[in-house]
C-alpha cells in the first residue's frame, strides 16, 4: 500500500493552496495499492489532480480510473 496525497506535495507550495486550502486538507490523503498509484499519476499532472482530483469520491468518478481499478482488482496479488 501506498500513500496518495489528495491534493499532490509539488503543488502545496503555490501561492492559491497557501492561500486557501488548511494544513489538514493539503496533507488528507488515502492509502492505495501501487498499480493503482501509478495508474493515478499516470492519467493526471499534479495540477490536475489538485484542482479536479482532489477526494476519493472524485477520483472514483473518472471512468478512465474506474477501468483501470477494474483492471487491477483482476491482477493476481
Amino acid at each position: 500500500m501506498t500513500f496518495h496525497h489528495l491534493i499532490p506535495r509539488k503543488v502545496h507550495r503555490r501561492t492559491y493552496f497557501r492561500k486557501h486550502v488548511d494544513k489538514r486538507t493539503l496533507n488528507a490523503g488515502i492509502w492505495i495499492c501501487r498499480l493503482c498509484h501509478k495508474g493515478i499519476h499516470k492519467r493526471f499532472d499534479e495540477m490536475a489532480l489538485a484542482k479536479h482530483f482532489n477526494s476519493l469520491e472524485l477520483l472514483r468518478s473518472d471512468e478512465s480510473l474506474r477501468r483501470h481499478f477494474a483492471w487491477v482488482a483482476k491482477q493476481k496479488a
